[in-house]
C-alpha cells in the first residue's frame, strides 16, 4: 500500500501572491514588489477594502491563469506519483468563487492527477494523508500526519515543522523516506 501525500495549491504549486500583488497594487494604490508583498499581510485592510479584495478574488477566472510557482513541481509530482498516492488539497472554501478556476488550473498543469484526488476544503484537519505539504503553519498544525512547511517569507519565523524551500528538496525528502522503509 502506497503512502499518501497531500499538496496545497496556492503558494506551493501555483504562484498566487504574484497575481494578488498586482491586483492589490492596481486597486489600492500601492507599489509593492513581490518580495515586499510576501512580507505584508492583507488582513489589516479597512473593511470596505477587504470586501473589494474578496470580491475580486471571487471572480470566476481569477485563479485560472496563475503561473506554476516552481518549474520543477510538475516533474517531481509525476515522479512521486510512482511511489505515493498524490492528492491536491486546496483551501478553496475561503474563496468559493475559485472552485472552477482552480479545477481548470489543476487539469491544465496536473492532468495526470486523478480527479477524485482533488480536495476542495477549508480546514485541512479533514485531510487524512500521511504527509501534507503546505505554506500555512495554521493548516499544518491542524493536520494529523507529517506536516512539511513550504518556505515563504511570511512563514520564515515558524518552527516545529520540517521545512522545504523548493521542489528539488521535496523530491530528496521523499526519496529518503522510501529508503527508510
Amino acid at each position: 500500500m502506497k503512502k499518501s501525500i497531500a499538496i496545497d495549491m496556492d503558494q506551493v504549486l501555483a504562484d498566487f501572491y504574484s497575481k494578488l500583488r498586482v491586483t492589490y497594487n492596481d486597486n489600492f494604490g500601492t507599489k509593492f514588489t513581490d518580495e515586499e508583498f510576501l512580507l505584508t499581510t492583507q488582513r489589516d485592510l479597512p473593511r470596505e477594502d477587504a470586501k473589494k479584495l474578496f470580491a475580486l478574488l471571487n471572480e470566476p477566472d481569477y485563479f485560472r491563469d496563475l503561473k506554476v510557482l516552481d518549474n520543477d513541481a510538475i516533474e517531481v509530482i509525476q515522479d512521486l506519483q510512482e511511489h505515493y498516492e498524490i492528492y491536491i488539497a486546496t483551501a478553496a472554501m475561503d474563496v468559493p468563487g475559485s472552485f472552477t478556476a482552480k479545477y481548470d488550473w489543476l487539469m491544465e498543469h496536473l492532468p495526470f492527477i486523478k480527479t477524485q484526488n482533488i480536495v476542495f476544503c477549508g480546514n485541512k484537519a479533514v485531510i487524512h494523508t500521511d504527509y501534507l505539504i503546505d505554506d500555512s503553519p495554521r493548516q499544518l498544525a491542524a493536520f494529523k500526519g507529517t506536516g512539511i512547511l513550504y518556505s515563504m517569507p511570511y512563514n520564515r519565523s515558524e518552527e516545529g515543522f520540517m521545512r522545504v524551500h523548493n521542489w528539488k528538496e521535496i523530491k530528496q525528502y521523499f526519496i529518503k523516506q522510501m529508503e527508510i522503509v
